[in-house]
């Protein structure tokens, strides 16, 4: 079945792409969740609408989450955990507590964009990455101390 995007969708394609995709996939998850039309000459002329909207605020919000980039270049977050021997910790500093941490701080950051690549199991200042935007990613500072 052929359909027409109205959203960016990681896996399938950006909005107004023209796309083949089985019938049981369009018709009971793309198309009801309103994330596709069928493919017609209405809803393509319909699509160009929704596309010059949609890249209107697309940059708005890439524009404000440039300027939340900015201030994130001096943020700070303190994480305080327990400590065996050595420095280690029992456990490891999860996305999760960052996020929640960022929340506390003023910042609604969703725990799948805060980008951990190396587990962080020992005290120290690890430098992190945060997705702000699918275009704007931005590093962030991490401070892990024991808890006594």
């Amino acid at each position: 079945m052929e359909i027409i995007l109205r959203e960016d969708i990681e896996s399938l394609g950006s909005i107004g792409d023209v796309l083949k995709v089985k019938d049981g996939y369009a018709r009971n998850y793309l198309i009801p969740q309103g994330k596709a039309y069928f493919s017609s000459s209405a809803y393509r002329k319909r699509i160009e609408a929704e596309k010059k909207q949609y890249l209107i605020k697309m940059a708005h919000l890439k524009e404000s989450a440039e300027k939340l980039s900015e201030s994130f270049a001096e943020l700070q977050v303190t994480i305080a955990m327990k400590v065996g021997d050595e420095g280690r910790l029992f456990g490891s500093v999860t996305s999760q507590m960052i996020s929640s941490e960022l929340l506390i701080m003023g910042h609604n950051i969703d725990k799948r964009d805060v980008i951990i690549t190396d587990p962080i199991k020992t005290l120290g200042i690890f430098s992190i990455k945060v997705k702000l935007h699918p275009e704007v990613t931005t590093s962030l500072k991490v401070w892990v101390i024991s808890e006594e």
